[in-house]
């Protein structure tokens, strides 16, 4: 595009995934070494702060734009609002102290293949699902029934719905959930797409992992 690099910023979103890659063998890298600017994880998700929190990681030449001298602090304020959660960082170091490098590994692990066994069984029910090789969060079709979907708490977006396979998913808890899947479709049938091109009919797409089943 022939623009010039102070003229864009790269941030990486990392949001949940960014907490679990580094324990992924398979996963690429997310680093500084690389030309980004920018990268965020958040604190409540893996790590299971109780409140809504994250960290941002940025190089020191953008914290030196936003960064100002407070008098009355005697110290340089470099957050974007002037103020930040104390409580939310305690709860960050206390996760992290507790479960330490092994016990968020486990986790991650856990999570991994805990969401592979959710993909399997869906796709042995006859019920359309994808799963990214680089994630723990199932996409399937959408039940028909939405006692299921609020019973479920799914997140649903059109013609799919998606569950996020965290530490306290377990294969007894997916195996009462399969189950109530395979009722809803033997009594109320199948979704089918919206349009040519909803979400449902983009799980078709083969660089998915898992299978379509039509």
């Amino acid at each position: 595009l022939d623009i010039p690099r102070e003229r864009y910023h790269i941030h990486c979103d990392g949001a949940l995934f960014a907490m679990m890659m580094p324990f992924v063998d398979w996963a690429p890298e997310v680093s500084f070494r690389k030309p980004i600017d920018s990268i965020a994880v958040s604190g409540h998700k893996m790590l299971g702060c109780p409140m809504p929190c994250g960290i941002a990681l940025t190089r020191k030449e953008h914290v030196k734009k936003v960064e100002q001298r407070i008098d009355y602090l005697n110290s340089v304020d470099t957050t974007i609002m002037g103020s930040r959660n104390g409580q939310a960082a305690l709860y960050l170091w206390y996760s992290l102290r507790k479960k330490g490098i092994a016990g968020i590994k486990r986790d991650v692990v856990h999570c991994m293949e805990t969401a592979q066994y959710l993909r399997d069984k869906i796709t042995e029910a006859g019920l359309t699902c994808r799963l990214n090789d680089l994630s723990s969060t199932v996409v399937l079709e959408r039940p028909m029934d939405d006692k299921v979907i609020k019973r479920w708490q799914l997140a649903c977006e059109e013609d799919i719905a998606h569950v996020v396979v965290m530490p306290n998913v377990t294969k007894p808890k997916i195996d009462k959930f399969v189950e109530e899947l395979v009722e809803c479709k033997n009594t109320f049938g199948r979704m089918q797409p919206k349009r040519e091109d909803s979400p449902l009919k983009k799980l078709e797409c083969s660089s998915w992992g898992g299978l379509a089943v039509a």
